[in-house]
């Protein structure tokens, strides 16, 4: 072997495998968008049809305003599955006296995932489907739950981190002071803020809001304020499931 051959071998990587290959960032092509209206902006358009948009990133319509975030679909994370283990596998926690898998009261289902001989817990919900695409439905999410346990898709995960505008120090902007947000940015981010129906659609308005604006004093109180109520103990097992990832 020739030097320059020994050189190239010694920066030869090795590529992950395993559990490893799990937390392996998902491609480009394989990263969809989900669209996670307000209510406020739901019921707009359901009263106006004519005030939603045909919206070029996911192709559906609504509000113009809507918050997008990027999450894998069923079948991009069963093909990864399949790449870590050609034998994983879930199962649900329980079975209904039919032998079906057992479903609670929000129509919501707990699964185990094993892969490499590891086993995590997952939660999946229909999010207001119902008949048979609830169930698969039900079913991809509590995979997408359950493979977040082992790590995958968690940059996905972390670009809606509520809390990373405050964990980390941001920048002074020497513009702020003299074109700092308008009242109505104020008002609108509050309201939307105030009216987020879950952890995760709360997450998504704050990343999305002008770094000027989540410095108001009244847009941290309207966020607090809400993820306070958000996390307060819920009589469903579904809410109770803060931390799902958006997929």
């Amino acid at each position: 072997m020739t030097a320059q051959s020994k050189i190239k071998a010694e920066k030869k990587v090795e590529a992950p495998t395993g559990l490893d290959l799990l937390r392996e960032p998902f491609p480009a092509n394989q990263i969809s968008k989900l669209p996670k209206p307000t209510k406020r902006q739901t019921d707009e358009v359901r009263a106006d049809f004519k005030k939603g948009i045909r919206c070029k990133e996911c192709g559906q319509w609504h509000h113009p305003q809507v918050v997008h975030l990027d999450y894998v679909g069923h079948a991009a994370l069963t093909d990864r599955l399949l790449d870590c283990d050609p034998n994983w596998n879930w199962e649900p926690m329980a079975f209904s006296e039919a032998g079906t898998p057992l479903m609670d009261d929000n129509g919501g289902m707990w699964i185990k995932l094993t892969v490499c001989n590891q086993t995590r817990l997952g939660y999946g919900h229909p999010d207001g489907k119902r008949g048979g695409d609830a169930i698969k439905e039900v079913i991809g999410d509590a995979l997408r739950n359950a493979a977040m346990r082992f790590g995958a898709a968690l940059d996905l995960w972390h670009k809606g981190d509520l809390h990373a505008a405050e964990d980390e120090p941001e920048k002074e902007d020497p513009k702020s002071e003299h074109n700092g947000p308008s009242k109505d940015d104020i008002e609108t981010a509050t309201t939307s803020l105030s009216n987020a129906d879950t952890l995760d659609r709360l997450r998504a308005i704050w990343s999305e809001l002008p770094k000027p604006v989540q410095h108001v004093p009244a847009v941290i109180e309207a966020k607090d304020k809400r993820k306070a109520a958000l996390e307060r103990p819920q009589e469903s097992v579904g809410e109770m499931i803060g931390d799902e990832i958006p997929y």
